[in-house]
C-alpha cells in the first residue's frame, strides 16, 4: 500500500478505535446488568428501586477533588519527558530540539493550566 493511503487509515482507525470501543463496552456492561436483574427477577428476588433508577439515568462518579492534579503531575511530567528527549535529540541534529520543544509546550503548557485549576478550587465547598 502506498504510505499517502495508509497514514490516513490508521488515523481514522484509531479514531473509530477511540469511539466505538468504549460504546461497545458500555453497551456489553449494561447487557451483563439487565441479565443479572432479569435472573434475580425469575428467581423472585426483590430489585431494588435505587438499581432501578440508576439504570434509568446514566450515573457518572463523582469528580475526585485531586483528579486535576493527578493529570497536571501527568501531563508535566510527559512535557518534561519530551524536553529531556530533545536535549538528547540536539547531539545529533541542533535543528531536532526546536522541533520536539515545541511539542513538548503543549502537554507543558496544559499540566500548568490543570494544576491552575486544582489550585484554585481545592478549598472548594462543592467537592
Amino acid at each position: 500500500m502506498d504510505e499517502g493511503v495508509v497514514v490516513p487509515f490508521i488515523f481514522f482507525s484509531f479514531l473509530a478505535g477511540i469511539i466505538i470501543v468504549p460504546t461497545v463496552l458500555k453497551y456489553k456492561d449494561r447487557a451483563r446488568m439487565h441479565e443479572t436483574l432479569r435472573a434475580a427477577f425469575e428467581r423472585g428476588q426483590p430489585i431494588p428501586p435505587e438499581v432501578i433508577q440508576a439504570l434509568q439515568t446514566d450515573v457518572k462518579p463523582s469528580k475526585r477533588p485531586d483528579i486535576d492534579l493527578r493529570w497536571a503531575v501527568i501531563l508535566i511530567g510527559l512535557a518534561l519527558g519530551l524536553v529531556a528527549m530533545s536535549f538528547a535529540l540536539s547531539h545529533f541534529d541542533e535543528d531536532a530540539m526546536y522541533g520536539t520543544m515545541s511539542g513538548a509546550a503543549i502537554p507543558g503548557f496544559i499540566g500548568l493550566g490543570f494544576l491552575t485549576l486544582w489550585f484554585f478550587g481545592r478549598n472548594s465547598k462543592d467537592r
